[in-house]
């Protein structure tokens, strides 16, 4: 059944938006009478029956659950071209809660004003497609000196992910993890700075490995919310036998 993140609701009653009256009806074919659940992308869903090619109405609330259980926070150095692109498509269908793009010493590219609309949407559309119930936040970028400078005192784990150095392992960590949130920052092309490294750890970050292997921007990300997401869902399994 499909899945549409609805932004304007009013009591029972749904309605679309030009974009998304247009997919209902050229793209799905659906027609008066047809349902679908309707999300409002913090957490709520509902089985919803289209009346008009504009509007729709709540049948019941749906409990579904398909969240991790634990929040994911990603700093993300900006990758070159439209690699943050796929980063979020992917990393929001593994359970990413949160994403801020970062600019550090190494990235290379601007982002313009509506990069984080174009963002937005592709997280949209992937919690649609993947079922999730949240939609992430995603933040302007900013610098990475800021970024930390902004996420202040905070009782939450946070690691950056640097290479070809002697640390522990983001798996290591994650199985003697007790956190509700985690914060996970990756690299640019090239990786941090050696000064950047030390900010981070200033501000409370433990240097973290992916492994021995030296991955690409893009890649990074995913790898890390992809061993997050693993070792949160095993540890639900093991303690619902």
């Amino acid at each position: 059944m499909y899945r549409l993140v609805i932004t304007e609701k009013e009591k029972d009653l749904i309605f679309f938006n030009k974009e998304q009256s247009h997919y209902l009806k050229r793209v799905l074919r659906l027609k008066k009478g047809d349902r679908f659940i309707a999300m409002d992308g913090l957490g709520k869903s509902w089985l919803a029956e289209i009346i008009t090619e504009r509007e729709g109405k709540i049948v019941e609330s749906l409990l579904i659950s398909t969240e991790l259980p634990i929040k994911i926070t990603l700093i993300v150095a900006l990758p070159k071209g439209n690699g943050f692109d796929e980063i979020v498509r992917s990393c929001t269908e593994l359970g990413v809660t949160t994403f801020i793009p970062a600019i550090a010493d190494r990235t290379i590219i601007k982002p313009s004003p509506q990069k984080l609309l174009r963002w937005q949407k592709i997280a949209t559309e992937a919690a649609e497609q993947s079922e999730r119930q949240i939609v992430p936040q995603i933040t302007n970028p900013d610098k990475f000196t800021t970024v930390l400078e902004k996420l202040g005192d905070r009782e939450t784990d946070c690691y950056i992910c640097v290479a070809r150095s002697d640390t522990n392992s983001l798996l290591e960590c994650l199985e003697n993890n007790k956190s509700q949130h985690l914060i996970v920052a990756t690299g640019p092309e090239g990786g941090f700075t050696a000064k950047e490294v030390e900010n981070a750890i200033a501000a409370g970050f433990e240097p973290v490995s992916l492994g021995n292997r030296i991955l690409r921007a893009i890649t990074a990300p995913i790898a890390v919310t992809s061993l997050i997401a693993a070792v949160a869902e095993k540890n639900i399994t093991t303690l619902d036998r």
